[in-house]
């Protein structure tokens, strides 16, 4: 079965940039669409973004847009996050998240903002705090 492991969270100021990573253990991260979600204290879970199969495609919520960027290594086996330019609004626990094997997620057809219900394997998460 698919253990999805975050990490890379942590405390930054208004402004700042983390990175986060998504690995994964005997299994490649290539034969998974990955998506990015997030959840603030007393608010729903939210997609963040996502990266295809291929890493050809990619999505992103429109409050994200121009500041996170999803990409693949494929060497490493990981999935990362890119977040720069972070604000007090971005804080809450981020997961990872991945549909079943070769299933053909983050498509047009399957935006991430509406289409959490289709990933079967989350991460434990890891918490971003932006605060100054």
């Amino acid at each position: 079965q698919l253990q999805l492991v975050e990490s890379g969270g942590g405390l930054v100021q208004p402004g700042g940039s983390l990175r986060l990573s998504c690995t994964a253990s005997g299994v490649t991260l290539n034969e998974y669409a990955i998506g990015w979600f997030r959840q603030a204290p007393g608010k729903e879970r939210e997609g963040v973004s996502c990266i295809s199969l291929t890493g050809g495609r990619t999505d992103y919520r429109d409050s994200v847009k121009g500041r996170f960027t999803v990409s693949r290594d494929s060497a490493k086996n990981a999935v990362y996050l890119q977040m720069n330019n972070l604000k007090p609004e971005d804080t809450g626990v981020y997961y990872c998240a991945a549909p079943a094997s070769y299933y053909p997620g983050c498509t047009p057809q399957r935006p991430v903002t509406k289409s959490s219900g289709e990933y079967a394997y989350w991460g434990q998460g890891t918490q971003v705090t932006v605060s100054s």
